[in-house]
Parts: C-alpha cells; sequence; structure tokens
C-alpha cells in the first residue's frame, strides 16, 4: 500500500514538472528563435540582414491576438505568450535601430510624427516604433470595444491575428530576395521558425484545429522552407560580391 502511494506521487510531481516544463516552453519558446539573430546583430553591429517588418508583423499578431481575447477567452498562457512576443519584438527594434543610427551618421532623421508614408517602419529612434504601436494599439483597442458584440467581428479578429502570424516568414524572404543574399540572416533563427511550425501544424492537424489554423500553419511552413531555399541557393549561386567585414564605426548599412 505504502508502495502505491509512494509510486502515485512520484507520477504526480513528474506530471506537474512536465506541466511546468510545458508551459514554460509554450509561453518562452517564441522568443529562442531570436537570441541568435540578436547576438548577431550585436557581434557585427550590422542589422542589414534581418527584416524588421518580421518585428512589425508580430507586434501586430499579438496584439490582435490580446484583443481576441477579450472576445473569445482562450488560454492564459497564450496570453503571456503574446506579451512575452510583444516586448522580445520591441527588444529587437532597440537593437536595430540603434545600429543603424551608429553606422548612418549622415543620414536625415526621421520621425513617426512626421507621418511620411515613405518612411513608414525606417524611423530614426526606437520611441517612434513605440508611438506607432501605442497607435495601434489604441486604435484597435476601440474598434474593438464598439464592436465586440459582433460575433462577425470577433472570429475576423481572431482570423486576422492568425493570418498576421502566418506572414511572419514573408518579410525576410522579400528582404533576401532584395539583396541577392542571406548574409546577416541567422540561420539558426530560421532552423527554429521551420521546426516550431512544423510542430505546431502537426499538432493543429491532429487535433483537428479550425481549418484556419493548419492552413496557416502549412503557409508558415512553405515560407520557412522558401527560405532555407534561399540560403541553399544565394550560398551556391552568389548573385553579388561577398562583403568583406568593416568596422562598425565606418560601415553604413540601413535595415
Amino acid at each position: 500500500m505504502e508502495d502505491e502511494e509512494l509510486f502515485d506521487q512520484i507520477v504526480y510531481v513528474f506530471n506537474s514538472l512536465v506541466s511546468w516544463v510545458a508551459a514554460g516552453a509554450m509561453v518562452f519558446g517564441g522568443l529562442v528563435p531570436y537570441i541568435p539573430q540578436y547576438r548577431d546583430i550585436r557581434r557585427t553591429q550590422n542589422a542589414e540582414g534581418f527584416s524588421t517588418y518580421v518585428c512589425l508583423v508580430l507586434l501586430v499578431a499579438n496584439i490582435l491576438r490580446i484583443l481576441f481575447r477579450f472576445g473569445r477567452y482562450f488560454e492564459t498562457l497564450l496570453l503571456w505568450q503574446s506579451i512575452i512576443m510583444i516586448a522580445t519584438m520591441l527588444i529587437m527594434l532597440n537593437l536595430c535601430t540603434s545600429v543603424r543610427m551608429a553606422t548612418e551618421l549622415n543620414t536625415k532623421r526621421r520621425s513617426f510624427l512626421d507621418f511620411d508614408w515613405s518612411y513608414f517602419w525606417s524611423w530614426s529612434r526606437f520611441v517612434d516604433y513605440v508611438q506607432c504601436v501605442l497607435a495601434f494599439t489604441l486604435m484597435a483597442a476601440y474598434i474593438t470595444y464598439v464592436l465586440l458584440d459582433s460575433t462577425l467581428f470577433v472570429e475576423s479578429l481572431g482570423f486576422l491575428a492568425v493570418f498576421a502570424e502566418a506572414m511572419l516568414g514573408t518579410p525576410q524572404l522579400y528582404c533576401n530576395y532584395q539583396n541577392k543574399s542571406t548574409e546577416g540572416m541567422s540561420i539558426k533563427m530560421v532552423l527554429m521558425w521551420t521546426s516550431g511550425d512544423t510542430f505546431k501544424t502537426g499538432y493543429f492537424l491532429i487535433t483537428q484545429a479550425p481549418v484556419q489554423f493548419w492552413t496557416c500553419g502549412l503557409l508558415q511552413v512553405m515560407v520557412d522552407i522558401a527560405i532555407l531555399f534561399q540560403v541553399y541557393y544565394y550560398s551556391r549561386y552568389p548573385q553579388k560580391p561577398v562583403s568583406h567585414t568593416v568596422s562598425h564605426t565606418t560601415s553604413a548599412k540601413a535595415l
């Protein structure tokens, strides 16, 4: 009898430990792919290879997801995941902005309050990005408050959040295409995207999640694979001369 109680206690502790680890992975797992990219940018003082529009996509997706929770309740873990991801994207933006301004000393300063759409998301100060995020959040929150009783609006809000997240890799894909190179982009980040998106999509298919979930998941996986193909293609068939390492005090790189 005592052996059975001891065994039950061990199983209970083990299940609790697994649950805590799984919860931690769900909340903080999303930021892990950006650690190698963050370290690469700090080490090289060059943010050219990373598209800051990735940050824009994730900020929009997670802000919409948080607002969606007011219309349809979902797990608190997913709420914390969104909060952590928003903080992570702001940290990435802060680093990229400081690196760019350190290498573009003679460039004209651009501000969010200039309302010049030709320089949207290419501002000179981190505070401008914060102002834009706050303006979008307040506007989206007001619209959500007004239309919260509309089932169509709430469902559309949830779909927009999922679809925006599915578009995560497209800015990086386009950035690589423009640069004709994947230099400066962390391959580890993309590999982590691919493994995470594949696991997530498989989970959606196995659990028979709503069609928009696994459809957007498949779209994410295809974009990830396309980026990995760019890595192979541009390394095998270089489209421009390989850039030489330059001092971060004299280089002039743009985001």
